[in-house]
């Protein structure tokens, strides 16, 4: 008799006989995201960003889990952690469409609501709101530009002071509604991802 507990939960099977309009529910999501090997699933595909091998899957989480390289990974290692993934973490993330799981062929690439775990998953892949760094050198530019004017630098002076601060203010312009214009669209496509947990 197998020890590994291979029903779904009442929150996941309810998503999957209903499955309206791609919608999960917050307990989906974190019955699914509790599990590290279900995170590391995620991870791996969102690296790979293809259709990948359970086999391939299976080894790599492997060596993830043993602090290893998959060539050092024994048979038991790999075997292990393949039939929890073939027998209940996989066919659990089908149901809730968060992966395409071929159970015949062991084909697995990511599904439409995979982007509604991902915004909770701290990865490298989701790019850091680094505007910081835009008016950083912004700022550093327009004073040093100012700064030669004034100090009276031969090319840059030649330019009237006020034509270089109103070009710094400009800049500084530009970069303000280019931030406002890209909040509004990463809220827009947050907004959209929320309305469809319930």
């Amino acid at each position: 008799m197998s020890s590994i507990d291979t029903s779904l939960p009442d929150e996941i099977t309810s998503v999957t006989t209903a499955n309206e309009d791609e919608r999960l529910s917050k307990d989906v999501i974190f019955e699914l995201l509790k599990n590290r090997r279900r995170r590391e699933v995620l991870a791996y595909l969102l690296e790979a960003d293809e259709t990948v091998t359970l086999g391939e899957l299976a080894e790599q989480i492997a060596a993830w889990e043993n602090d290893t390289e998959v060539n050092a990974l024994s048979s038991d290692q790999r075997k292990r952690v393949y039939v929890a993934l073939y027998q209940t973490h996989l066919p659990k993330m089908d149901d809730a469409g968060i992966v395409e799981y071929d159970q015949d062929r062991g084909l697995i690439s990511l599904a439409d609501n995979a982007d509604l775990l991902m915004m909770y998953l701290d990865t490298d892949s989701h790019r850091q709101d680094r505007w910081d760094r835009w008016y950083a050198g912004v700022s550093l530019i327009g004073a040093s530009l100012l700064g030669a004017a004034f100090l009276g630098v031969p090319v840059v002076s030649a330019v009237p002071m006020i034509g270089l601060a109103g070009a710094v203010i400009t800049a500084f312009l530009l970069l303000s509604i280019t931030h406002v214009v890209s909040n509004h669209r990463r809220e827009r496509n947050v907004d959209g991802k929320l309305s469809r947990i319930e």
